[in-house]
C-alpha cells in the first residue's frame, strides 16, 4: 500500500494498493492500444474536452485543493489559487493548441515543403509533491491537446491528488484510457521508460531523479524533458523601489512555505542598501502568519514531511557555524519551521551553494554589478533570477549577462503559460508551457513535394 499522511497533525490522508507489475503493464497496452484512435481526432474535439476541464477545476476547486492542503500541508488560499492557474492552463492550451501546432510552409525548391507537428503517444510523466496538480497540468493540457497519451507516476505522498486530476479528466469527457494516474514506488520507474509502447518521459524533482531518468531514457534514446532544482538569486540593487521589493521578495522566498524550485533562496543586496533593506525584510516576515493550513490567513503552514524540515535545519546549523547570523526564526517543531531570515551568509556557505527547499533565507551584499552578476553565476543551478532596480537601461544590459533559464525584473519568478519555461545547468533541459512546450513531444515532420 502507498499511504500519505497529512504533516500537519499526523493522521493518514489516504491509501492504495500500489500497481503490480501485470497493472503497469496493462495501463501501458490500454494507453498505446487508445492512442491509436486518440491521434486522430480533431482539435476541435480536444479542446471541448480541455475547457471541460478548466470548467471542472473552476466548479470543484475547494475540493481538490483540499486534498492538495490535506496530503502536503499547502495553505488553502494557496492551494486555491494553484487550482485556478491549472484550470488557466487547460484553457490556454484549448485557445492554442491549433495554432502552435499548425503545418509551417517553407520556401524551398521543392513545389511545396512543410514541417507538421505529429504527437508521439504515450508520454510517462514523473511528477512531485511540492506544486500537485499544477506540475501535471502544465505536462498533460500541452501532452493532451498534441495528441499524446498520458501517464503520470506521481510522488507517493500525493497519491490522492493524482487520483483526483485523472477523475477531473474524466469527468471532464476524456476517455478513461486517454490519462491515467499509476500508483508506484520509485523503483518501478525504470521498467515503466524502458516500455517499448512509452516514447518520451518528463521529470519534476530532484538531480538525482532526473540523472536517474535521463540516464535510462538516453539507453533507450528517448525524449525527455526535465525541470529540476533551483536556488534563484533575488538581487536587490540601490536603486530599486524599496518598499516593493521587499513584498516581492517575501512572496518570493515564503510562498508555498518556500517549498519551490523557483523560489527566491539567495538574497543579494547592495551594500549601500542592505541594512535598510535588512530591517523592512525581516520585519515584514515576522508578520507572516504561521498555523494550520486549512485556515484560510495561513500564509506558512507546515513543511511536506518531517525529513525535509530536518535537512533543512542541518543547511542552517552548517551556516551558523561557519559565521552566518540569525535575524529572525531558526527553530523546528517536526515538519514546521519557522520563517527565517539568516544574515553574513558567504558564497561558500550551505545556504547559498546549496538549494534550500523551505522558508529559510540569507542574505549576502555585493559592492557593484560584476559582483553581483558573479555571485548569481556562481551557482550550479540555472533555473531563474530576479534583479530589483529603477535604471531600465541597466537592466536591459544585464539581462543577457546571467546563465538562468529566465530573469524577471521587479517581479518573481514565475510561470505563465504564454512563456516557455525551463532552466540551464542542472536544473535542467527542456522547456514546459508556450509553444516551446507543447512542442517537446511531438515529431517535427519533414514533408517535401517534386512531381517528375
Amino acid at each position: 500500500m502507498i499511504k500519505s499522511t497529512n504533516p500537519y497533525n499526523q493522521k493518514e490522508v489516504f491509501s492504495i494498493k500500489e500497481f503490480s507489475a501485470n497493472e503497469v503493464e496493462d495501463a501501458i497496452d490500454r494507453a498505446d492500444a487508445f492512442f491509436q484512435s486518440w491521434k486522430k481526432t480533431t482539435f476541435a474535439e480536444r479542446k471541448e474536452k480541455m475547457l471541460a476541464a478548466a470548467k471542472e477545476l473552476k466548479q470543484n476547486k475547494k475540493e481538490y485543493a483540499e486534498t492538495m492542503t490535506q496530503e502536503m500541508g499547502k495553505p488553502i488560499k494557496q492551494a486555491i489559487a494553484e487550482i485556478e492557474k491549472c484550470a488557466w492552463v487547460c484553457e490556454y492550451y484549448a485557445e492554442n493548441a491549433e495554432k502552435q501546432l499548425s503545418p509551417k510552409n517553407i520556401e524551398t525548391d521543392a513545389e511545396k515543403s512543410y514541417v507538421s507537428y505529429e504527437p508521439l503517444g504515450v508520454v510517462l510523466a514523473v511528477m512531485p509533491w511540492n506544486y500537485p496538480y499544477w506540475q501535471v497540468f502544465r505536462f498533460a493540457a500541452p501532452a493532451l491537446m498534441a495528441g499524446n497519451i498520458g501517464l503520470l507516476k506521481h510522488a507517493s505522498n500525493v497519491t490522492h491528488c493524482g487520483e483526483k486530476i485523472q477523475q477531473i479528466f474524466e469527468r471532464a469527457g476524456f476517455p478513461k484510457d486517454c490519462f491515467q494516474h499509476m500508483p508506484l514506488g520509485s523503483d518501478k520507474i525504470e521498467s515503466v521508460i524502458r516500455n517499448k509502447k512509452v516514447k518520451a518521459v518528463t521529470l519534476t524533482g530532484s538531480k538525482s531523479a532526473g540523472s536517474s531518468v535521463a540516464s535510462i531514457a538516453g539507453e533507450e534514446i528517448k525524449k525527455s524533458v526535465l525541470e529540476l532544482g533551483g536556488s534563484n538569486a533575488l538581487v536587490v540593487f540601490a536603486d530599486c523601489n524599496l518598499e516593493e521589493t521587499v513584498k516581492t521578495c517575501v512572496q518570493a522566498r515564503f510562498q508555498n512555505t518556500g517549498q519551490s524550485c523557483i523560489a527566491g533562496k539567495r538574497l543579494i543586496v547592495e551594500e549601500s542598501v542592505a541594512d535598510r533593506f535588512t530591517e523592512k525584510f525581516v520585519k515584514a516576515v515576522k508578520e507572516l502568519k504561521s498555523g494550520d493550513p486549512m485556515d484560510e490567513e495561513t500564509f506558512i503552514g507546515t513543511m511536506a514531511r518531517e525529513d525535509l524540515a530536518k535537512d533543512l535545519e542541518k543547511q542552517l546549523k552548517d551556516s551558523v557555524e561557519n559565521g552566518a547570523k540569525i535575524l529572525t526564526g531558526g527553530k523546528r517543531d517536526k515538519a514546521y519551521f519557522e520563517p527565517t531570515v539568516v544574515d553574513k551568509v558567504t558564497t561558500d556557505m550551505s545556504l547559498f551553494e546549496e538549494e534550500t527547499f523551505g522558508p529559510v533565507i540569507g542574505i549576502t551584499t555585493f559592492k557593484n554589478d560584476e559582483e553581483a552578476v558573479n555571485m548569481v553565476n556562481q551557482s550550479d543551478f540555472g533555473l531563474g533570477v530576479s534583479i530589483f532596480t529603477e535604471d531600465r537601461d541597466k537592466a536591459e544590459q544585464l539581462v543577457p549577462l546571467f546563465e538562468d533559464g529566465a530573469v524577471f525584473v521587479n517581479e518573481l519568478v514565475k510561470s505563465d503559460p504564454r512563456l516557455p519555461f525551463g532552466g540551464t545547468k542542472i536544473s535542467g533541459y527542456g522547456r514546459e508551457l508556450s509553444e516551446d512546450g507543447i512542442k517537446e513531444f511531438v515529431n517535427r515532420k519533414t514533408v517535401y513535394f517534386n512531381s517528375y
